[in-house]
């Protein structure tokens, strides 16, 4: 447990080093969105794509993957829509189930695993990513316009795939893949400009996620009584990666069982917190920021615990 502790514990000294910074005023808040910006636009596309060029393309594309992490996370925004609609309304009850369902594996995942597991966990987490970006989020984005007709939930879902278009990060997963299935190489001095700004991604990354954290809960003033975040939060740390490892059971059990490597890595991704992009999201579509922001702050401090116990667990 120490050996693993020894690689978790940098990863979330970083998240709670960013939280600090803003907290006491050393990181102004207006630079938040600048360092988000790098992150997003510049170092993450960088290491996605550098992973997914020097990832067996078939790697990257293994329908046992999609099949079991797509159908968990379902499950997932199933239960948690049919746990809090009544009391929340479709809008309010869909970014529930969307912060509970997205996992932090963009700004967090993906170093964290590699560090623990080595690149080649790297082309497991990848369509993760993707999947999350294209199908949770459109799908939940989708359920949030229901209370408004059926065609604002239309109509937003055609919103949250041109914001897929419009992000970065699908399009270097792609083009990280291309790069792989033709054997494509950079010339030297641009593949050491990529490389570089990969290697910003993983530090700076943690950073952001602690100041946006910092950042949500100074702008939060109502009282939101714990049973409407901590659940949730429990539910993306525990129900999330249980319901994926019973995948990963069936698929053995049916006879298409996953490397040993993929499974384990697949798991963790789901036990990571949730993602910290969501609480934007939930602003842009009138959610209940609030609460949204309290999920992703309390998953995030309780993963250092449950995160490492699954890590000992499953490695």
């Amino acid at each position: 447990m120490l050996s693993i502790l020894s690689v978790t514990f940098p990863f979330f000294a970083l998240v709670l080093a960013g939280y600090g910074a803003t907290r006491r005023g050393l990181l102004p808040l207006p630079a938040i969105a600048g360092l988000n910006s790098f992150v997003l636009y510049f170092a993450l596309p960088c290491m996605l794509y550098r992973f997914g060029a020097h990832t067996p393309v078939a790697q990257l594309l293994d329908a046992r993957v999609a099949a079991v992490y797509l159908a968990s996370g379902l499950l997932m925004v199933l239960g948690a829509v049919a746990a809090t609609r009544a009391r929340w309304g479709w809008n309010d009850a869909a970014f529930g189930a969307l912060v509970a369902a997205f996992p932090n594996s963009g700004f967090m995942g993906v170093p964290l695993l590699v560090a623990l597991l080595g690149e080649d966990s790297a082309g497991t987490v990848i369509p993760t990513m993707a999947l999350d970006m294209i199908v949770t989020s459109s799908l939940c984005v989708a359920l949030s316009r229901l209370s408004l007709g059926g065609g604002s939930a239309a109509r937003a879902l055609r919103l949250a795939l041109r914001g897929v278009l419009a992000n970065p990060l699908p399009w270097a997963i792609a083009l990280g893949g291309l790069a792989s299935a033709s054997s494509f190489e950079l010339p030297g001095p641009l593949d050491q400009t990529v490389a570089m700004l990969a290697a910003a991604a993983s530090p700076v990354a943690l950073f952001t996620i602690g100041a946006v954290l910092a950042r949500s809960q100074m702008s939060l003033h109502e009282q939101v009584p714990a049973r409407d975040y901590v659940p949730l939060a429990l539910a993306k740390l525990l129900a999330h990666p249980l319901l994926v490892w019973l995948g990963c059971q069936a698929l053995r059990l049916a006879g298409w069982p996953l490397p040993p490597l993929a499974e384990t890595t697949l798991v963790l991704v789901a036990a990571l917190p949730s993602a910290s992009n969501v609480s934007l999201l939930a602003e842009r579509f009138e959610a209940h920021g609030g609460r949204i922001a309290r999920i992703i702050l309390v998953s995030t401090a309780l993963a250092f615990g449950t995160f490492s116990v699954a890590v000992a667990w499953l490695t």
